[in-house]
């Protein structure tokens, strides 16, 4: 056996670095959502997914069988 040890990881040889100052919020906290936006959001949302996509160019037709 060699002296070198091929099998390790070297992605978790050093401490991972401390997370960004961006990623936490020090400010005033958002507002709730009226019951109209929520309501506006499910409607888009249903739509959203009982709406067929428009195929991409080039992408052949999946009722042209």
């Amino acid at each position: 056996m060699s002296s070198t040890d091929h099998t390790v990881d070297h992605a978790l040889a050093y401490p991972e670095p401390p997370a960004s100052p961006l990623w936490h919020r020090h400010g005033a906290k958002t507002r709730p959502l009226t019951e109209d936006q929520k309501n506006r959001n499910r409607q888009l949302l249903l739509l959203a997914q009982y709406t067929p996509r428009p195929n991409r160019a080039g992408e052949p037709s999946c009722s042209r069988t």
